[in-house]
């Protein structure tokens, strides 16, 4: 397989400036030490502070370059997560069968690991939020009733439904996707 040419963009946001560009440039120069992997060219911007915030800023980096193969590049794009990559060359690629089947069987184990740290995440969620009921329960404005994983998640995969609804008197909280102020616990 010819190798595939691509420019790749990685952004950072950060304090302080000096970091983050320092930060940039050390992920770049890690890239290029990949097996597999040339950088051809490099540009990190420099940082620039962040709208209406205080001491906080961002920069981006345009890297191109160069892969060995097709497992290079989905690698790389799992390991570094470049915001944007875009293949300036071949226009089109000649596959094998047993090239996709690995793809495809690297992608499905990636996707295992996040599966199972999510279902990790919401298992000790569940038990925390179980726990602080049983120690606090005027914190909740109703009972909490922890939901059997499947049911945490609807059919879009969204899993805002039940993250479990706590305040603290006079704080504004969303209960069930509207917003309305928190009323004062009874004693």
């Amino acid at each position: 397989m010819e190798k595939i040419q691509a420019t790749m963009i990685f952004e950072i946001l950060g304090r302080p400036a000096e970091h983050i560009k320092t930060a940039l440039a050390s992920l770049v120069d890690k890239i290029g030490a990949e097996k597999g992997i040339k950088v051809i060219e490099k540009t990190i911007h420099e940082p620039t502070e962040v709208k209406e915030s205080k001491d906080l800023y961002t920069t981006f980096a345009e890297v191109s370059v160069e892969f060995d193969s097709l497992a290079n590049y989905f690698g790389t794009i799992f390991t570094y997560m470049p915001a944007n990559i875009e293949i300036i060359s071949p226009v089109k690629f000649d596959i094998s069968n047993l090239d996709l089947n690995e793809l495809g069987n690297k992608l499905i184990a990636r996707l295992h690991e996040y599966d199972s740290i999510t279902k990790k995440f919401i298992y000790e969620r569940n038990f925390l939020l179980k726990k602080l009921n049983e120690v606090a329960p005027h914190l909740f404005k109703e009972k909490f009733q922890p939901k059997k994983l499947e049911e945490q998640v609807n059919k879009e995969g969204d899993m805002s439904g039940n993250l479990g609804s706590i305040h603290k008197e006079g704080d504004t909280s969303i209960d069930n996707k509207t917003e309305k102020k928190a009323k004062k616990p009874k004693k």
